[in-house]
């Protein structure tokens, strides 16, 4: 069965390079191993990414969450949000 890569559906995560908006427009995240950590994440002073483009989520390291596929996230779609000076994926479940 083919996977389709998920869409963040909202960040929260203003002081991130990729947010405008409240939307994420890098082509893809990848989120962190031992804490559901957007790796992507990134502070800067300009705006980076392409206005024309919603982020999805390339890879999940997160071993511990229901939505982890072989390492591919099988949610419909993700939330990002500030936590602890970096974003993290509000979509996570534990198994």
């Amino acid at each position: 069965m083919a996977m389709s890569m998920p869409k963040i559906l909202s960040c929260s995560v203003q002081e991130c390079a990729y947010n405008n908006n409240n939307q994420c427009h890098t082509l893809a995240i990848t989120v962190g191993s031992g804490h559901p950590s957007c790796d992507t994440f990134f502070k800067a002073q300009t705006k980076g990414g392409s206005e024309d483009m919603i982020g999805g989520v390339g890879a999940c390291r997160e071993q511990d969450c229901r939505f982890n596929k072989a390492l591919e996230c099988s949610a419909q779609g993700i939330s990002v949000a500030p936590h602890s000076g970096h974003g993290d994926c509000r979509t996570f479940k534990a198994l």
